[in-house]
């Protein structure tokens, strides 16, 4: 597995375009700075930044459904996954400005409106089913490992992909970081949505009638993150979580109160990992 140490190597892994590669080198320029002041990422991860984290991020970015209108990051932390995946997709007209550092304030800034998005379905391979025919995670089920589906098209033909306009909404409880993620945003030109706010919260803060992603990095077990992601998840909606070895004893636990189709993608960063790609969500009756 090739490590990612570079732009140039990101760019070339990924068939980032110019424009996405340059709001990431200004990214990684004020992640290193606000890290002086505040604990964003793993002090022993910063060196490795293209791998661990915009590397790690970007991966989800082909396994969104074509039409997805609507990007909710649970946990956003320091923008991982969702900040990068808004980066990979924003609109080539809209160009970064110029790199300017400003200076870390402790001070939080008064929050951004909170707004809503859509969204478009497409479920990936399932596993299992049940005796009506709808799939689901069975207790003697084998997590399905398919390839990824690789880079974004080179820069010049992504004008073909038809792809629509994605609305990110990141979502974290942390006011420092989201001063962070709302200064990263407006240095790169990115539109983003930010909530200061736990995700158990913020069913009421986006609009829970339409489809879309819901990712989360790093931030609990599968059972829990669905608790989390189940109200902001209507028919539809695509989950994207990364996980690491231990992601068949979390999809054996998720199932004893849930039925969801799975299907585990290798990751591109870690030979360990699996990104779980759940469609399909829904919580059984209780007996």
């Amino acid at each position: 597995m090739q490590t990612i140490r570079t732009p140039e190597a990101f760019a070339a892994a990924f068939g980032a375009p110019r424009e996405a590669v340059e709001r990431l080198v200004l990214y990684e320029k004020l992640l290193r700075q606000w890290q002086k002041a505040m604990n964003l990422v793993a002090p022993a991860t910063l060196d490795a930044v293209w791998h661990r984290h915009f590397a790690d991020s970007a991966q989800l970015v082909p396994l969104a459904p074509p039409q997805t209108r609507s990007w909710i990051d649970l946990g956003s932390g320091a923008g991982f996954p969702g900040l990068v995946a808004a980066i990979m997709l924003a609109p080539a007209h809209r160009r970064p400005p110029p790199p300017r550092a400003t200076p870390f304030s402790p001070q939080a800034p008064i929050a951004r409106r909170e707004d809503r998005g859509e969204g478009q379905e497409r479920a990936p391979t399932p596993m299992g089913h049940d005796s009506s025919g709808n799939h689901f995670l069975g207790p003697k089920s084998e997590p399905l490992a398919g390839p990824h589906p690789g880079p974004l098209p080179p820069s010049g033909d992504r004008e073909h992909v038809a792809r629509p306009e994605i609305r990110f909404t990141l979502i974290e409880s942390d006011t420092r970081k989201c001063a962070f993620l709302r200064e990263v945003a407006r240095q790169t030109g990115v539109a983003v949505d930010i909530l200061s706010r736990r995700a158990e919260s913020a069913r009421t803060s986006v609009n829970k009638d339409l489809p879309r992603i819901v990712s989360a990095r790093a931030l609990a077990p599968l059972d829990r993150l669905l608790d989390l992601a189940e109200p902001l998840s209507p028919p539809g909606t695509t989950l994207l979580f990364p996980k690491g070895r231990e992601v068949a004893q979390e999809l054996q636990m998720a199932e004893s109160r849930w039925r969801f189709q799975v299907a585990l993608v290798p990751s591109v960063t870690d030979t360990h990992g699996r990104i779980a790609v759940i469609t399909n969500l829904e919580r059984k009756a209780k007996d």
